[in-house]
């Protein structure tokens, strides 16, 4: 385990994964990341690479060969190494193996830096293409945080923020498939909250699982206290997709920033024509990063 630490918070993160592991908040003495009670989810905040969600029958398809997949790829399970420990930062990295080959058949590098600043945390990601040729993948955040946050407050006493007031448009997955549902589309109407426009987190938001939101239509978003200040927030600019999820009933809510997601179900054509997959020319290095901000009370 791997630490950050200045005056306003602690950040631990795991080799495993290179999973972010805690973000204690020392002004309210209280744990903001989830903590990974098994009788809910056991993780905390999973890397997913290469793949994000569930290919359509656990299976993706490239030049014409099918390769095996799991739900959110192999990167949450995999030991990175860290490169580099500094006071501010911390960097992890992940080669490919003759193992990962068999469900991915691409050389890379992937590297995750973690920089704290004040009371917020940068997370980076970096994946550099070693092949000769195009590489395809998505990669995507899965942190979940602690609500309800204070005492004698319930989860549904808390609201999600976000920088517009336009309604918002979501998909959900298609029965127990892990697929998404792209022939129904639904909308999250959002109303004045304080400064934010936003909704209530309600006690069903979250039965058939994940809210996806497509087209870039999050770049801002956070978790409100119950009298509408933002407990915490997340920044991520330029992602393409978004999901917002919970186990109903579970005091937690995922904010889960997106480069891609899981495919449509029914979807089974190559991998280069899945949307919003990432294609990486030959030698190139993708970079995206976002921020989780930490508000005192």
């Amino acid at each position: 385990m791997y630490t950050l630490e200045n005056e306003y918070l602690k950040i631990s993160v795991c080799e495993t994964g290179a999973e972010l592991y805690q973000i204690y908040d020392k002004e309210m003495e209280k744990e903001v990341l989830w903590y990974g009670d098994e009788a809910y989810w056991i993780r905390r905040s999973p890397l997913l690479f290469p793949n994000v969600g569930r290919n359509y029958e656990n299976h993706c398809l490239y030049k014409g060969q099918y390769y095996d997949t799991t739900q959110h790829g192999f990167a949450r399970d995999a030991v990175f190494t860290c490169i580099e420990a500094k006071k501010e930062l911390l960097t992890f990295q992940l080669c490919d193996t003759e193992e990962t080959r068999n469900y991915f058949p691409f050389s890379f590098q992937l590297q995750v830096t973690y920089t704290l600043k004040e009371r917020n945390l940068e997370v980076l990601w970096e994946v550099e293409n070693q092949n000769q040729e195009t590489m395809y993948f998505t990669i995507g955040g899965h942190p979940g945080f602690n609500v309800p946050i204070l005492e004698n407050t319930k989860q549904t006493d808390y609201k999600l923020l976000f920088q517009r007031k336009e309604a918002l448009e979501y998909l959900l997955v298609y029965g127990n498939t892990g697929t998404a549902d792209s022939s129904t589309k639904h909308t999250l109407p959002l109303e004045p909250i304080g400064e934010y426009y936003g909704c209530n987190i309600t006690e069903h938001m979250f039965d058939n699982d994940a809210l996806i939101f497509d087209q870039g239509q999050i770049e801002w978003v956070g978790i409100g206290y119950p009298d509408g200040t933002p407990y915490l927030t997340m920044e991520c600019k330029g992602f393409t997709n978004f999901g917002i999820w919970s186990l109903p009933g579970a005091p937690y809510v995922c904010l889960e920033p997106w480069m891609g997601r899981c495919d449509d179900y029914g979807f089974q054509k190559e991998i280069s024509e899945k949307p919003d997959v990432i294609s990486l020319e030959a030698g190139k290095t993708f970079r995206k990063s976002y921020s989780i901000g930490v508000h005192k009370k």
